[in-house]
């Protein structure tokens, strides 16, 4: 099939390439030139495993020219399949804000005014229940001056995809959920994803779009949930002298429990648990509903940076001292900083007066955004070059094998908020839940 994909983010460029990979012949729109220029010379605008080798294989000129990217809106015209896969940022009072989706759908559906053949459009992007319905829908008819389900379709397709493994997610996918209120649509979006679905055998999930929508924000929300929960439990193991470690090893056994997302510590980030269960939570209370269980995951999820530094504390008084901070990015496998609980924590340092050395091995400069007068390590060592404490906050391969690094320190405290590390002679080691 000939697919368009609105937007080149982390969700929009990864699909472009699997979907380029499955067989289609795609094009990714985007306003940005320097990301466009990118991907049509075959080179990945962010850091994603395996994605680089999938856009030299399908783009620039060197690929076989299944994907290509563009600023031009019109280009879509000649492709059956449009995915938004735009941002919806956090307003305040943590609601989405649907004003870039409201945009682009505005300009979708100016261009495709211009085509008389039928023309699917699959919201990607993750939106509160009924915004595909209510919001999108009427900004496409009105724009275009058509009707949906007579005219053109519209469905919503929620991406399962964590940074870091997102590709990977996409070609080996739990489940395929496909949202849609008009059989042809629905039609459209099953042939966009029958080649998946044949090599792989994915369970496929049929809705509506309204239904689609929440799947996904179900999903995210019970997955930060468990976290926290095992966070909970953590804390108190910690407390009675127990192994958190050891306890989940035990409750993953029981299969109504599962053994995925049980490694307590420092709690969740990124682009997706944060956004996603404060916009549900704002939804609930739009109702007049008080989502009392998301309320408490996400207290917990909050207060566990300064559990970190509580225990740093009970060691060393690091006002005026230097602080290694050993991983930046939210997660491993990724460079993406967003709601990284690195930040909190170097806030923390700040409050306490620290002069503050941290290392990242690819989200170094999205942080400096954040913080630009902080010292930026070139390596782990240097970083714990004269430290009266290390912070571990993102678990790294390369941070989990140091070893006679830690030797270097002033005073070697050592406060694992990811179980990165293990307790050794030479070091004061402090566990966040353990």
């Amino acid at each position: 099939m000939h697919l368009s994909v609105v937007g080149s983010g982390y969700v929009g460029t990864t699909i472009a390439a699997c979907f380029a990979d499955l067989g289609h012949d795609v094009v990714n729109i985007d306003i940005d030139e320097s990301i466009v220029d990118a991907i049509n010379a075959g080179e990945a605008p962010i850091h994603e495993d395996g994605l680089p080798e999938l856009l030299t294989k399908h783009a620039g000129d060197n690929g076989i020219g299944r994907l290509r990217a563009t600023t031009e809106y019109a280009e879509l015209l000649d492709t059956d399949v449009t995915f938004l896969c735009l941002p919806t940022p956090q307003n305040d009072d943590g609601s989405i804000d649907l004003s870039i989706m409201e945009a682009g759908a505005a300009q979708l559906g100016k261009t495709l005014a211009e085509k008389d053949e039928w023309h699917t459009v699959v919201v990607k992007s993750t939106v509160v229940p009924g915004s595909t319905e209510d919001k999108i829908t009427p900004i496409l008819e009105r724009k275009g001056n058509k009707t949906a389900g007579e005219d053109f379709g519209v469905g919503m397709n929620p991406e399962f995809l964590r940074e870091g493994t997102a590709v990977h997610d996409f070609l080996d996918p739990d489940k395929v959920v496909l949202g849609a209120d008009d059989e042809r649509a629905l039609a459209d979006m099953h042939r966009v994803f029958d080649p998946l679905i044949d090599q792989t055998d994915a369970p496929v999930v049929e809705s509506d779009t309204r239904t689609a929508e929440m799947i996904k924000y179900a999903n995210n929300s019970f997955l930060a949930a468990k976290v926290s929960l095992i966070n909970d439990i953590g804390n108190i193991c910690k407390e009675l002298g127990v192994d958190a470690y050891e306890v989940a090893d035990a409750i993953g056994l029981d299969d109504r429990i599962g053994a995925q997302f049980l490694r307590s510590g420092l709690g969740w980030g990124g682009s997706c648990f944060p956004k996603d269960t404060a916009a549900i939570r704002a939804t609930a209370r739009q109702h007049d509903y008080e989502p009392l269980m998301l309320d408490a995951a996400t207290e917990i999820n909050e207060r566990q940076p300064e559990r970190l530094l509580s225990f740093m504390e009970n060691h060393v008084d690091v006002a005026s001292k230097r602080v290694a901070v050993l991983g930046l990015a939210f997660k491993p496998g990724t460079d993406d900083v967003r709601n990284s609980r690195a930040i909190p924590v170097i806030k923390g340092l700040h409050a306490r007066g620290a002069e503050i050395a941290a290392y990242d091995p690819v989200a170094a400069e999205n942080m400096r955004e954040h913080f630009p007068d902080i010292e930026y390590a070139k390596s782990p060592a240097a970083a714990l070059e004269g430290a009266s404490a290390a912070l571990i906050v993102t678990d790294w391969e390369e941070i989990s094998e140091l070893d006679k690094e830690f030797d270097a320190m002033t005073t070697p405290v050592v406060v694992d908020g990811r179980r990165a590390i293990s307790r050794r002679d030479g070091i004061v080691y402090e566990g966040l839940t353990w």
